[in-house]
């Protein structure tokens, strides 16, 4: 297990030596989520460089977490977007418009924050909609990835 100190806090991950099994925006992880484990080296790199302006530098981290199907479903889905779609898109985007509270579901329960990128996910109003590490720290997300888009 690592913690990183980050522009948008502290960011804790965990891994199986291999994956990312759990990823947090606080000094700790819930200890229900997941063993502490090694977190590959080139994870760690890929979160520093994001912040550094790097987005895509996220994308080839691997992560491991269980869930149902959908679930799992909603968490590759988000691993493909680029830039913010709201719950709606997301669950036309997993094959299910109607499952827009499911979707909601797959943020969620998602485990591993800035990874699976939930935060670039936003109410059909535009609003930033809930963040389980803060409105503060969604926003600060956003704000980053767009400036560097």
């Amino acid at each position: 297990m690592i913690t990183i100190d980050t522009p948008a806090g502290p960011f804790t991950m965990t891994g199986d030596g291999a994956s990312v099994t759990a990823a947090a925006f606080d000094s700790s992880l819930p200890p229900e989520w997941a063993v502490p484990g090694e977190v590959p080296a080139a994870a760690v790199a890929a979160v520093r460089a994001y912040f550094d302006g790097d987005l895509a530098a996220l994308d080839g981290i691997a992560v491991h977490q269980h869930g149902t199907a959908y679930l799992e479903q909603c968490w590759d889905v988000l691993r493909t977007l680029d830039g913010p779609v709201s719950y709606a898109r997301l669950a036309e985007l997993t094959g299910r418009p109607a499952a827009v509270r499911a979707a909601a579901q797959g943020c969620a329960r998602n485990q591993i924050a800035l990874i699976v990128p939930c935060h670039r996910v936003l109410r059909t109003d535009g609003g930033l909609g809930g963040y389980r590490w803060g409105a503060d720290v969604k926003r600060w997300l956003l704000d980053h990835e767009a400036a560097h888009r």
